[in-house]
């Protein structure tokens, strides 16, 4: 094992472990973070979205040797009191049922709205396309993400 430092959410974290284990442990088993969460390991649903340096990225595939020096950004880490607009988009809409996709889902539209504040509504099917919500929240998802660009513009 060694001991990688991390930067998440602004903050320096050392994290002991293989140099192997994906981001999304060490934030859930090591650091506590457990907004992020574990839908299928390998990438494809979404529900690990995190920011490396800015950017929507699926925590289950990042081994932490490749994270140093780079910034993080977690859910917990996007506002901490939940005054994001993305954030707020999601409570107004209601997008929620189950809610095990929603910080992935608010992490990739936030990377998707700092790139392009205002997208048409095809573009943001596009955008959010990559996550998958198990309870079919898409067309609540959307509009969120629509109300979004309009507080973030």
């Amino acid at each position: 094992m060694a001991t990688f430092n991390l930067s998440i959410n602004g903050k320096s974290h050392a994290v002991e472990a293989d140099a192997d284990t994906p981001l999304l442990w060490a934030l859930r088993d090591h650091l506590e973070m457990v907004g992020t969460k574990f839908g299928c390991g390998i990438g494809q649903c979404g529900a690990c979205t995190i920011h490396i340096d800015g950017n929507a990225t699926r925590s289950c595939l990042l081994p932490i040797s490749s994270l140093e020096g780079k910034e993080i950004t977690t859910i917990e880490g996007l506002s901490t009191d939940g005054s994001h607009p993305v954030q707020q988009a999601w409570k107004e809409v209601d997008v929620p049922q189950c809610g095990y996709c929603q910080a992935g889902q608010i992490m990739t539209a936030s990377a998707f709205l700092e790139t392009n504040p205002k997208p048409t509504e095809e573009e943001i099917k596009v955008a959010m396309n990559g996550n998958i919500c198990r309870c079919s929240a898409y067309n609540r998802i959307q509009k969120a993400v629509a109300i979004a660009s309009e507080k973030i513009g």
